[in-house]
């Protein structure tokens, strides 16, 4: 591997050991996903891979979502950062650089989720009916035709949001990243979304004290640091406005919140809390325009699965598409990984040596920079920004691009290896 040789001196070097799965996979072996792939993946802990073939419909699983919870893959990283010169339908991309943390095994995705008229879901929703019937009357069309409603489950759970959160704090502490946001919809689903955001400043505050500040921390401490005799009350008619309307009982939750935060002035009153990680929350809906509307107000974003697929391919787009969007699927604890493109297959260029190859490029990046091998990583990131700088690009760039070279797909590969 190019970068790695001159980055080490050919010091430390990949082996490579090829695995099968997706459509190539079912034409060689009649398996989509051969079990010698996944206990291959289990046994050498880090991968690379390209996008997979799964047939629609058919009973087949989603192939990455198998790999991902066979191994236990539970954060989605998928970093978005602007190269100039990248075509953008943005007024400012380069302001756009963000890691996103995406849970990868719990929500919607955890696949529980039954046909219309199934015997599990109509055995469901006859024990909902039965037992829930208040819960029961929100399903519209149940009473009606309980056989025509479809029945999904989206388990969220305190463990799953912890090693996740956790991971993207790890993250954002060791890169010097200045927040991380908490997305969610938790102001609709309390008890999943909006637990997750509980749980998340919870971990937050408990194993990482002395290294971050809540927004709402950093609200009452910064009050108190430029108005040293305010009172509680006052403090809490300063960050909720509302506090007035308030029942007693409301009240008295923010003013615990004030005590609380006001006993760490000793260590975050003065203006410390400004060089500590920022830890804030935000509803998907927002974060989804406010991405767009000031990007440079986010940086590492924790949030379940679906918010996560949303946000990161709304945010490929302001920075050129997927076509140049990496991921890897990594759990932190047993160092299983998997790093993947994140487009599609496009089986109508297969074989045309055409298609940009960024996304794999960068998805590379990530593996050697989880694997320790920064210094091959920046060579990647030095020599990509370069050969964009130059305008030698693949089709999906050039048709944008005034004054760009088309080149093939090797070709591009190959512009970028002679930038290292």
């Amino acid at each position: 591997m190019r970068p790695s040789r001159r980055a080490y001196g050919g010091k430390r070097q990949i082996h490579w050991m090829e695995v099968f799965a997706g459509e190539e996979a079912f034409r060689k072996f009649g398996d989509w996903l051969p079990q010698e792939t996944v206990d291959a993946f289990g046994e050498f802990l880090v991968g690379i891979k390209g996008p997979l073939t799964t047939p629609i419909g058919k009973g087949i699983r989603s192939l990455n979502v198998a790999l991902r919870q066979l191994l236990d893959l539970y954060a989605c990283v998928r970093p978005v950062k602007y190269f100039a010169g990248v075509p953008s339908p943005v007024k400012r991309p380069e302001k756009v650089d963000m890691v996103i943390y995406r849970e990868n095994t719990e929500d919607i995705y955890a696949g529980i989720d039954f046909e219309a008229g199934s015997e599990q879901a109509v055995k469901l929703l006859n024990f909902i009916k039965e037992q829930m019937p208040k819960e029961f009357k929100k399903v519209r069309f149940g009473a009606e035709d309980i056989a025509s409603v479809g029945v999904g489950i989206k388990p969220i759970s305190s463990h799953g949001t912890e090693r996740l959160v956790r991971s993207a704090i790890n993250y954002a502490l060791r890169f010097n990243r200045k927040s991380l946001t908490i997305v969610h919809k938790g102001n609709i689903m309390k008890f999943t979304e909006g637990a997750f955001r509980d749980w998340a400043y919870a971990l937050a505050q408990r194993e990482y004290r002395d290294r971050i500040i809540t927004q709402r921390e950093s609200w009452i401490i910064d009050n108190k640091d430029r108005s040293p005799a305010m009172s509680v009350e006052d403090n809490a008619k300063a960050i909720d406005p509302g506090y007035d309307m308030m029942t007693p009982a409301q009240q008295a939750e923010i003013v615990a919140e004030i005590e609380a935060a006001l006993k760490l002035m000793p260590t975050h009153g003065g203006g410390k809390w400004k060089k500590m990680l920022m830890v804030r929350d935000s509803i998907a809906d927002i974060t989804l325009q406010q991405v767009l509307t000031r990007p440079d107000e986010f940086d590492v974003i924790a949030t379940p699965n679906l918010n996560g697929d949303y946000l990161s391919d709304a945010l490929a787009a302001q920075v050129g598409g997927i076509g140049i969007a990496p991921g890897g699927n990594i759990n932190y604890v047993s160092g299983h990984a998997i790093f993947e493109a994140t487009h599609g297959t496009a089986p109508k260029y297969a074989n045309l040596d055409k298609v940009n190859p960024g996304s794999v490029i960068l998805s590379g990046e990530m593996m050697l920079r989880y694997m320790g091998w920064v210094e091959a990583a920046d060579a990647i990131l030095s020599a990509l920004d370069k050969t964009i700088a130059q305008k030698t690009v693949t089709y999906d760039f050039a048709r944008q691009m005034e004054g760009a070279r088309e080149v093939k797909c090797s070709e591009f590969a190959s512009a970028i290896i002679a930038n290292l």
